[in-house]
């Protein structure tokens, strides 16, 4: 390596959801909405003046902070607009945390936090989740340089009381205290009246989930105006034209369609709550998640191997491979009832055939077999050479097919194995 490279910095990059080409596909691994833009934001785009891109964007994004600051009831100093949520939460970290000591955490939670962290040279701590995939207050009463956490979580979609966000932010009065709200909208309550109590809360959130907007990419911070007018002098020191002049005109018009919002809000809450019924039903476990997203296993299904059968059928949806206690989770973002309806026929199909043909015992005599494994009377190899009279339990291979012309895909693999009589 050359010598130059002893000076590079050098961080494990957030990896994000896959982006097929493929547009056929039924795509629920990214959190997006189901639902297009506000009908605001569709003739504001008609209405575009090619010609001012021609011209810097305001660098303040007036428009889209005033929009913000009406609808959401605070002032407009005290709102912060950037390049989606990740942007925002980035700015965020960059001036906030900056005491040395180290930022806490879930251990199971949005995994930019930490890529932010060793970026930055931020030193952080994880703190797990008890049994239920629930944080514990208790963890974020020590001394500490700074507290994030979503809310609900990511990827579990577990909602935390409002009084419970209220304790960790009440205590921890010397820190900024950021909670990311980027699912609030689809059923909890945000922590955006507890701005006037406490001027360490910070709270972020996005016009990518509910309000259809993910491709414009615009998020925002809400805060008191001190800090607020601190994370605007960091920007101003590392990008002052973050925000596009579409994305600024844009986004006001997605903010100010009200009814929209709640209308599709709705919709998508409703496509929740029943699939949450449905998995259950399907023998799954299924959190009670707040979010536009289920998390979900299978006692019996490892998620790896449902993933891969997924995708290949043209489902998309995430599967977490670390933490390892997630890895047996896939997280499956609610969409149109279309599209629950095509992801629940093909979990039916698994399901059923499953459910008839699961992993038994069948007790051959060796002389006699004659499967997939071969004759084993004959000296199989991996089998030890056995006579006529001996037996053996064999835990076989079953499988299931989905579509016309789909490969068998093997769900359970047991490899065959010597057994008593």
């Amino acid at each position: 390596m050359s010598a130059w490279a002893d000076n590079i910095r050098k961080v494990v990059p957030y990896v994000p959801g896959e982006q097929p080409k493929d547009s056929s596909v039924i795509k629920l691994n990214t959190n997006e909405n189901p639902y297009p833009p506000a009908p605001g934001v569709v003739k504001a785009l008609q209405e575009l003046d090619a010609s001012s891109f021609r011209l810097y964007p305001d660098p303040s994004a007036s428009v889209l902070v005033d929009a913000i600051a009406e609808v959401y009831g605070v002032g407009q100093n005290q709102v912060f607009v950037g390049v989606g949520s990740d942007d925002v939460l980035a700015m965020a970290f960059l001036t906030c945390f900056n005491s040395g000591k180290p930022i806490l955490f879930p251990d199971i939670t949005y995994s930019f936090y930490d890529v932010w962290a060793d970026l930055l040279r931020i030193p952080y701590e994880v703190q797990p989740l008890d049994d239920e995939f629930k944080i514990r207050p208790k963890d974020y009463k020590k001394e500490n340089g700074g507290i994030v956490f979503p809310n609900p979580n990511a990827p579990t979609g577990i909602f935390m009381p409002l009084d419970t966000v209220e304790e960790i932010v009440r205590a921890n009065s010397d820190v900024i205290v950021i909670v990311d709200e980027a699912y609030i909208d689809f059923g909890g309550a945000s922590a955006r009246k507890l701005l006037p109590q406490y001027d360490n809360l910070l709270i972020a959130q996005t016009l990518s989930k509910s309000r259809s907007m993910a491709g414009m990419r615009i998020g925002f911070l809400l805060g008191n105006p001190q800090l607020i007018r601190f994370i605007n002098d960091c920007k101003y020191s590392f990008n002052s034209y973050t925000m596009s002049r579409a994305s600024i005109l844009l986004g006001a018009e997605a903010v100010r369609d009200r009814q929209y919002f709640y209308e599709c809000t709705q919709k998508i809450i409703q496509t929740r709550e029943r699939a949450k019924g449905q998995f259950c039903k399907l023998g799954f476990s299924c959190s009670n998640s707040m979010g536009n997203f289920l998390f979900v296993s299978h006692p019996k299904y490892p998620a790896a191997r449902l993933f891969k059968a997924l995708k290949k059928a043209g489902i998309y949806v995430r599967h977490f491979r670390t933490p390892e206690r997630i890895s047996n989770y896939l997280r499956v973002t609610v969409g149109t009832d279309e599209e629950m309806d095509a992801l629940f026929r093909f979990w039916n199909n698994i399901c059923q055939t499953i459910g008839v043909i699961d992993v038994k015992k069948i007790y051959v005599h060796f002389s006699d077999f004659h499967g997939p494994f071969g004759g084993i009377a004959g000296g199989n190899p991996g089998f030890p050479a056995a006579g006529a009279s001996d037996c053996a339990v064999l835990y076989c291979l079953h499988y299931w097919k989905y579509a016309p012309g789909a490969n068998y895909i093997p769900v359970c693999e047991k490899d065959a194995r010597m057994g008593g009589r």
